[in-house]
């Protein structure tokens, strides 16, 4: 007699469910090309950020320069009534120097005592133009190096000649002024646009 192994007693329980592969991600972290997009993404944001500055007013170069005459007159009239000495101030095109006047050579002269107040060229791209006594003044460089002749005075009582400076970007499109207030405070005006 033959007896038959029918129904499910004689499969061990291991065998009758049938074994599960581990699930596998889809997408277990990101591709190369996903990161590379993700970064060009960025670039080309921060780039349309850094141009929307630039194009809306903001001249960091301009600015810091500005910046910079306001303070070394500051400190130049503060020199001026310390040491009760004439100071004055040489603009040219590209750039201005502080002179101190040597009263026993009778002339102006480099201030090389003092690293503040040497000679300063503009960056490439900016201009300086000078009004004193609300004239114009032509600047350009002395012929001799002896023959320094300040255009703005700063008096050894702190007071000032009468100027006004502008410095600009070399097509015009800003531009900022400094000048004296009405107390007699250097100060520079907001920097000036001209939309074209």
């Amino acid at each position: 007699m033959r007896t038959s192994v029918t129904g499910t007693s004689a499969i061990s329980p291991a065998a009758r469910t049938p074994r599960r592969q581990p699930a596998r991600c889809a997408h277990a972290g990101f591709t190369l090309v996903e990161i590379l997009v993700v970064v060009v993404i960025i670039g080309v944001l921060a780039a349309a950020m850094l141009l929307s500055v630039s194009l809306t007013g903001q001249d960091r170069e301009l600015e810091k320069e500005s910046t910079r005459l306001v303070d070394l007159f500051t400190y130049a009239r503060e020199q001026a009534e310390l040491q009760t000495r004439e100071y004055g101030v040489l603009f040219q095109d590209d750039g201005y120097e502080f002179l101190v006047y040597d009263p026993h050579r009778a002339l102006w002269r480099d201030v090389f005592e003092d690293d503040a107040l040497v000679e300063r060229k503009l960056p490439d791209g900016l201009n300086v133009k000078l009004n004193v006594d609300a004239r114009p003044v032509v600047l350009k460089r002395p012929k001799d190096a002896t023959d320094k002749t300040p255009q703005v005075m700063i008096f050894s009582n702190g007071d000032l000649s009468t100027f006004s400076t502008v410095l600009e970007r070399d097509n015009g499109v800003r531009s900022v002024t400094i000048a004296p207030d009405d107390k007699g405070v250097i100060a520079q005006q907001p920097m000036v646009e001209v939309k074209r």
